[in-house]
């Protein structure tokens, strides 16, 4: 290969292309996303998303508050009813399950033991909380809804990010996530014919668009246009196409974040398989996270979805080409001198040479053969290591 070969949309019309997902990383945190989501927590394009959160935000607002001067009230009468009256306010609030847990975490009480408390013993608890909480100021999203709901409780400094301005920023690249841009919800892999289908309908079942009460979760592929990146073993196009995922939530359930890769495909369980080049950014909600989503996420956001694959492919090609062992002497100094412990070098040269019929040789075999160790790790840590290491030995490979 000396140049990038993007195949044409065609192709994938004419039922898909051949995929070898026995090669790079598997990623499950799109398939548990897909598992854990209700119904009601699925959309079907960006437009439909972005209606349900801009609007919650619309009927939200942010104050500041004393948390000495918070009453709480429950009625002895009531069990389970407890709310929160702010200075100067006479409309309870009514907090959610996650806000409740988020104040009893402010002032310092165990929130499974309060839920098991009646109203008004759990009240109580919480009043002389507030009254003695040192940081004094505390940050309220409130959201009317039929009642008043408290959705949030947090420090006077956290920095929100509204899930609907992610949304926006990928709307931007992506239009509706349907196919009216190269951006769509992904296909599915036939694990019977190794063929991935990048033209699937988007339903409650495939879709990859979620957001609950408390977060918001997007991924979009551009797999009508696979990129290939040299060849396999047998000859065919090892072929690749890009993805990104991204997550918020503006009631401090999760920091901000947006991963960009490269796969080979994706499964109907929305695993994803082949994964190479991995990047991730991470934003907290902090005081200037606003600022931070402005400057940073955003923009590396749209400069994935704009760039060219050259130096991805570059980068295999590299080292796909550059050889580092030959004997098996060679192949064990290499990888011990790569920080690999006796049996993990072991380990790889074998498993190289059952999926490959041969030993590694260049700095893309080894890459191979780590991933491939990795995705037999119970332990997440285990994994992530093994492919962090992966990852810096192709870098290399490309500096």
């Amino acid at each position: 290969m000396t140049q990038v070969n993007i195949l044409d949309a065609a192709r994938a019309e004419r039922g898909g292309y051949r995929v070898d997902v026995s090669r790079g990383e598997r990623i499950g945190r799109v398939s548990s996303e897909w598992f854990s989501r209700p119904a009601d927590e699925r959309y079907l394009s960006l437009s439909e998303l972005f209606a349900a959160v801009r609007g919650r935000a619309e009927r939200s607002r942010s104050r500041t508050a004393e948390s000495a001067a918070i009453r709480v009230e429950a009625n002895r009468d009531d069990a389970e009813r407890l709310a929160l009256m702010l200075p100067g306010e006479d409309v309870p609030l009514v907090p959610t399950h996650w806000s409740f847990g988020q104040l009893a975490s402010l002032v310092g009480a165990p929130a499974t033991y309060l839920r098991q408390l009646p109203a008004p013993l759990a009240g109580i608890n919480l009043q002389y909380g507030l009254a003695s909480h040192r940081a004094e100021l505390v940050k309220t999203l409130e959201v009317e809804d039929g009642r008043v709901e408290l959705r949030a409780v947090t420090g006077p400094d956290y920095g929100r990010i509204y899930d609907h301005e992610l949304v926006t920023a990928v709307q931007r690249i992506a239009g509706d996530g349907t196919g009216d841009t190269r951006w769509k919800v992904p296909g599915v892999l036939d694990w019977s014919t190794g063929i991935y289908n990048p033209r699937v309908d988007v339903t409650r079942d495939t879709t990859t668009l979620y957001a609950s009460d408390r977060d918001v979760f997007l991924f979009l592929v551009d797999d009508l246009n696979p990129i290939e990146a040299g060849r396999l073993p047998d000859g065919s196009p090892d072929l690749y196409f890009r993805g990104f995922y991204c997550w918020n939530s503006e009631v401090g359930a999760k920091t901000l974040g947006i991963a960009s890769f490269y796969l080979r495909a994706v499964c109907q369980n929305r695993n994803l398989w082949g994964v190479e080049d991995f990047e991730e950014i991470t934003i907290r909600h902090s005081k200037f996270a606003a600022s931070r989503f402005a400057h940073e996420a955003e923009p590396a956001l749209t400069r994935f979805a704009n760039s060219s694959p050259t130096p991805f492919v570059n980068g295999i090609k590299a080292a796909r080409e550059r050889i580092v062992a030959c004997t098996d002497e060679e192949r064990t100094a290499f990888l011990r001198k790569c920080g690999f412990s006796k049996s993990e070098t072991a380990k790889v040269i074998e498993t190289v040479l059952a999926e490959e019929g041969r030993k590694p040789e260049s700095i893309f075999d080894f890459v191979q053969g780590i991933t491939a160790v990795a995705r037999d790790k119970s332990q997440q840590d285990a994994r992530l290591d093994l492919e962090s290491r992966a990852k810096k030995l192709l870098d290399r490979a490309a500096t």
